[in-house]
């Protein structure tokens, strides 16, 4: 029997109510937004190089100020991004505050598939923690656009207006930053299984 860690557990609780509600959010109701969002705002803070033993709090952090600022969203607009570029600006006050503590208490990530083999677990869980350790290796400003455009799919004009940044500012940013993403990937691989 495999039992979760409280991490895993509310993913799961989270992941399973945006599931219910699809992924489209015109405005309105607030407990409707963070359930179909509070997921992918872990994902974003996790992506920032956020410890896990601080995600959940960053995303009610992120959802207090998404909450002050409800009205000034506009609705034709996609949600996601501007929901990032709170994510975002929470994850990089977090990394400058000279208090942070380091915790490594293991791999929050590390959630059994009962349905998975094994040795597809473990390779599941090389993958993330080699492209976790990757994103790492991003300047955060950097890591901002290359993760809302690469990984996300947003549009560039999009990026840019959510970052505040000009977006000659921001294909620069992403064009560095796939390479500091490839080099940290290249760096990394060899590495594996080498322990």
């Amino acid at each position: 029997m495999t039992t979760k860690s409280h991490d895993d557990q509310s993913i799961s609780v989270l992941s399973h109510a945006a599931s219910d509600l699809g992924d489209d959010w015109a405005g309105g109701d607030f407990k409707r937004l963070f359930a179909m969002h509070a997921g992918y705002v872990w994902s974003c803070l996790r992506r920032m190089g956020i410890p896990s033993s601080d995600i959940e709090d960053l995303t009610h952090d992120v959802f207090l100020q998404v909450h002050r600022h409800l009205g000034d969203f506009d609705t034709s607009r996609p949600v996601r991004p501007w929901l990032f570029g709170f994510a975002f600006r929470i994850a990089s006050q977090h990394r400058r505050r000279a208090h942070r503590r380091y915790e490594f208490a293991g791999d929050a990530d590390a959630a059994a598939d009962p349905g998975a083999l094994p040795d597809q677990d473990l390779a599941t869980a090389e993958d993330r923690r080699l492209v976790q350790a990757a994103l790492d290796g991003v300047d955060l400003q950097r890591r901002g656009v290359f993760v809302l455009h690469d990984i996300d799919g947003a549009d560039m004009k999009v990026i840019a207006q959510t970052l505040g940044i000009p977006v000659n500012t921001a294909y620069s940013r992403l064009r560095v930053a796939r390479a500091e993403f490839a080099a940290a990937v290249k760096r990394l691989r060899p590495s594996r299984g080498r322990s």
